[in-house]
């Protein structure tokens, strides 16, 4: 369990929500479909299609590369919505995922870009958990962009929404994980919203994202080099399981170092009411923009709308 040491720094006044530009435009209609498993297939494009596996993965790419996964509609699964190994160029996008164990896991891959989905209720259970997990991945064009996840208490399972797990971007194109929308955490005690350098990891971005109540932390970065964390919004009200908005705790033997961590605005509710914003454990050197990151009381709940997911049927109404 992480110590909980309470910082407070200075109120700000006023908060500007994005606009709803996040998660699935598209709204079908779909194609019923067998669950799809491809092995070395290139230049492909999977679209319009509904899968449901209660026995495994929804789509399962092994050594793929150059596939677009666009404008379906994928779940209920046991297993992951998007399964990638060892695959290349591959993006997913539009689509709508629900009641899976996670929405994506890239393992030992590149140019993976996951942008524009809404992912509903994760069932884990741990490892699993996520809406979208890059792990081993490495090189450029890696992204979790624009992506919308809630999870619904009673109804769902979550770890940490994002983890980069041993993935490295590159001096020139981090890893980005941008304007995504996240909400709803729990039962677990050890997930939360975003999990930067999870057992080491470099060159990553995580910027313009927005965390509501999403469990155990707003972000952690748990090792790793070369990792950025700017202008996000972290708010959680007290829950049995709220710990803090911004962790970094080097977890790992590996030396954790230039870590930035600047312009986030925080308001979170440890489980024993008092505010708990930031903690440093100490062991990834100095922070880098450490004292701008701000308290703004005037977060709540109220910074993501109350209906976030279903972007798609609002644009057909126009």
């Amino acid at each position: 369990m992480k110590k909980h040491i309470v910082l407070t720094v200075i109120f700000i006044s006023q908060f500007n929500c994005f606009s709803f530009g996040q998660g699935n435009a598209y709204c079908g209609p779909y194609v019923i479909k067998s669950p799809i498993v491809w092995n070395d297939v290139q230049n492909k494009t999977i679209s319009k299609l509904e899968i449901k596996n209660p026995k495994g993965h929804c789509i399962k790419l092994i050594h793929c590369s150059n596939i677009t996964i666009q404008n379906c509609k994928l779940g209920p699964s046991i297993d992951v919505a998007v399964y990638l190994y060892d695959c290349h160029n591959i993006t997913i996008t539009n689509c709508s995922i629900e009641n899976v164990a996670s929405g994506l896991l890239a393992d030992s891959g590149s140019g993976i870009r996951f942008i524009y989905n809404d992912v509903k209720n994760v069932q884990g259970p741990m490892p699993r958990g996520q809406m979208a997990q890059f792990d081993n991945c490495s090189g450029t064009g890696n992204r979790i962009n624009y992506n919308i996840c809630e999870n619904i208490t009673g109804q769902s399972n979550p770890e940490d929404a994002v983890n980069l797990y041993k993935s490295n971007g590159t001096v020139h194109d981090p890893i980005q994980v941008i304007g995504n929308w996240i909400r709803g955490g729990g039962p677990s005690k050890s997930g939360g919203g975003l999990l930067a350098g999870d057992n080491g990891g470099s060159y990553q971005l995580f910027e313009d994202n927005i965390c509501v109540t999403t469990g155990n932390e707003g972000i952690e970065v748990a090792g790793g080099h070369d990792i950025t964390v700017r202008h996000n919004k972290f708010y959680s009200q007290r829950t049995t399981i709220s710990n803090v908005a911004i962790s970094v705790h080097n977890q790992h033997s590996d030396p954790s170092y230039n870590i930035t961590i600047e312009n986030n605005e925080v308001n979170w509710t440890l489980f024993n009411g008092e505010k708990n914003n930031l903690w440093n454990y100490g062991n990834s050197g100095t922070i880098t923009g450490w004292s701008t990151n701000k308290y703004n009381p005037g977060l709540k709940s109220s910074i993501l709308p109350e209906k976030i997911i279903g972007r798609c049927q609002d644009i057909t109404k126009k």
